[in-house]
């Protein structure tokens, strides 16, 4: 796998989705079976946990009325160029942010990760950047556009040519494995995990913020 900027460790956080893309469809074909389409390009989402952040006035506090500033990322969406030897994913997103003292103009810096993540659970690339919220003087709510990428060599996420044939051969009423679901077994279903990407957003929180988001 390839990484165009330097890459570090992911903090813990659950990577279950909370918004998913389009990485496999399915259709019933003429036959009576499902014909499975899959793809290359990852599947994109926010990690749970970390699709928002909440900032307070007083540290340690957690109270509503500690309440400084609000963001939420919004509107996620993914593009994907897989016709060469690697695989760019680019990813756009909103955040929206919310808060409670007015009085003055205000800049505020918000840090959030794009991680590459393997298999379901094996975080094998991670980039963080930044986006600055403006408020003018009596705003309250405030809007910034995000963009992160990924790069994924074609090779990581191509299925060897064995496990390929096994899943999509045909097979026929009668046939001693025709009632067999090839992803049974063990060597198959860890060949498509180990070919299987996601491309997961979300802001890059403290362990605070990331207590908060889990017990408020």
């Amino acid at each position: 796998m390839k990484a165009s900027l330097p890459v570090s460790v992911l903090a813990p956080v659950a990577l279950a989705l909370v918004l998913g893309g389009c990485a496999r469809t399915g259709e019933i074909d003429a036959s009576g079976g499902i014909t499975a389409v899959r793809s290359a390009c990852p599947v994109v989402g926010v990690a749970a946990g970390t699709g928002d952040v909440t900032l307070f006035k007083t540290p340690g506090a957690t109270d509503e009325g500690a309440i400084d500033l609000v963001a939420n990322m919004t509107n996620v969406r993914s593009t994907c160029a897989d016709a060469g030897s690697d695989i760019v994913t680019t990813v756009t997103f909103n955040v929206e942010a919310r808060r409670t003292d007015t009085a003055a103009a205000r800049d505020v810096t918000l840090p959030y990760y794009i991680a590459i993540v393997r298999g379901g659970t094996n975080v094998v690339a991670k980039r963080v950047s930044r986006v600055l919220v403006h408020f003018d003087a009596g705003q309250a709510r405030g809007q910034v556009a995000g963009e992160a990428s990924t790069t994924i060599a074609r090779a990581a996420a191509t299925l060897p040519d064995d496990v390929r044939e096994k899943l999509t051969r045909r097979r026929k009423a009668g046939d001693e494995d025709a009632a067999v679901d090839p992803l049974s077994q063990p060597e198959i279903r860890q060949a498509v995990a180990s070919a299987s990407f996601e491309a997961l957003v979300g802001f890059q929180l403290t362990e605070a913020q990331l207590k908060y988001n889990a017990t408020r």
